[in-house]
């Protein structure tokens, strides 16, 4: 089964390169363009792992951030902050809000995509069956 990636993204050229790099690896990837839509995206299709941009109309990567670590149903999505604010402060901020990385733009395709497989398999590592764990 592939992994579904939510590219939360609201310049189409940046959207195009993640979609295009992550499906020749062989990921789903679902975008949204801005912060309310890929909320409820986040949400309604459950995704594997969310790639988010900081800076996005209305409602900036931080906040979207912050409210998906506030609801039950995405509070362990795995997250990767993918921003031009590349500064120190803009990291710390990132990981201060629930993000589990922060990678500054631009990026390699190369490194998107060790970035994704680090977060996805950190993630598998941490959903041990019940049954293995009080065995």
């Amino acid at each position: 089964m592939e992994k579904k990636i939510l590219v939360i993204e609201d310049d189409p050229a940046t959207s195009r390169l993640v979609d295009y790099t992550l499906r020749h690896e062989g990921y789903e990837v679902i975008i949204a363009f801005n912060g309310l839509e890929g909320i409820r995206k986040a949400i309604n299709e459950a995704p594997d792992l969310v790639i988010l941009d900081v800076m996005l109309p209305g409602m900036d990567g931080f906040e979207i951030c912050h409210r998906l670590r506030a609801v039950a149903a995405t509070a362990k999505m795995p997250i990767l902050m993918f921003s031009a604010k590349a500064q120190e402060i803009d990291k710390n901020t990132g990981l201060k809000v629930g993000a589990d990385d922060y990678l500054p733009k631009p990026a390699a395709p190369a490194e998107i995509v060790n970035r994704v497989k680090k977060l996805l398999a950190q993630k598998k590592g941490a959903s041990i069956p019940r049954e293995q764990v009080s065995g």
